[in-house]
């Protein structure tokens, strides 16, 4: 049985530990506030690009672009898994990296080469460890997520698509729903795909307007555009995702440092009141030989 002074110093260090996790909640909690902010102010913007796009396709006649072509088949598949770089949220992390595992073991045996892009220092040490050879580039997402971060990645991946050097893309990511809620979940990246309603076809209604200047010098403006904001939006998702799995964590690790420290705590004063009547005992046994 530890003695006294072990019961002390342990709970000395517990709450230390408590302290730290209190702090790292408040800072989470703070944070979260602002992130949340900035996905619901970039939602409606992503959501009317992908509307206007969709717009544009109904009645773009023979107006192409590159990355809204998609390929016969998919032989070359690239993965975008987004992740934090700091850890201590949960299964924040590990939870997209299962998630980007599945959507790679389904897709990988009719593939001739996958690769695997990585934003975030936790996946990308993952599957660094376990996938080197498969590896593409990677981006830190140290401090607050910028537009032009994301505008590098899609710039990388545009490219690259219409090279030919990938067929399809994939975004993985944790969704923000809410506070307690981060699911991950996949998109279709490239060949990006403007809505339902882009495919046209016959059944198709014309437009009550006309576009200006043309279909085609828009698609060009605004697809390179729209996988930039769509990257975006994933980053600032899994930048909301990670405050609220952070709060969340540093809240559950607090209460069970309060517990215990009152587990401890009653150790200590039974430990206590052991050694009191023990010395009691001796006291009257002595007092009694004599």
């Amino acid at each position: 049985m530890p003695n006294l002074k072990d019961i002390q110093r342990r709970i000395g260090s517990v709450k230390k530990t408590q302290q730290i996790t209190r702090a790292m909640r408040m800072v989470a909690g703070a944070k979260l506030r602002r992130a949340q902010e900035a996905v619901e102010s970039a939602r409606p913007y992503a959501e009317r690009m992908q509307s206007t796009l969709a717009e544009i396709a109904r009645s773009k006649g023979d107006a192409e672009h590159p990355l809204l072509a998609a390929r016969e088949e998919v032989k070359k598949l690239e993965v975008v898994v987004v992740t934090s770089d700091r850890g201590l949220c949960g299964g924040f992390n590990s939870n997209a990296i299962k998630h980007a595992q599945k959507v790679i073991a389904a897709r990988e045996a009719d593939l001739d080469a996958l690769t695997i892009t990585t934003a975030g220092r936790k996946g990308n040490d993952f599957f660094k460890r376990r996938r080197a050879s498969q590896m593409g580039e990677f981006t830190a997402l140290e401090g607050w997520v910028t537009y032009e971060q994301a505008a590098e990645i899609a710039s990388r991946l545009s490219t690259r698509y219409e090279e030919g050097e990938i067929d399809e893309v994939v975004l993985v990511f944790n969704e923000f729903v809410s506070p307690m809620s981060q699911p991950p979940r996949d998109i279709q990246l490239l060949p990006f795909s403007p809505g339902e309603d882009a495919a046209g076809g016959e059944e198709a209604e014309a437009l009550p307007y006309e576009i200006e200047p043309d279909p085609q010098a828009l698609l060009a403006a605004l697809v390179p555009k729209a996988v930039e904001v769509a990257v975006f939006r994933a980053l600032l998702e899994n930048q909301s995702g990670e405050h609220a799995a952070r709060m969340a964590a540093m809240e559950s690790a607090t209460r069970n440092t309060e517990e215990l420290v009152e587990s401890l705590t009653l150790q200590f004063n039974r430990a206590r009141q052991a050694a009191i009547t023990k010395e009691l005992v001796e006291i009257v046994s002595g007092a009694e030989a004599l």
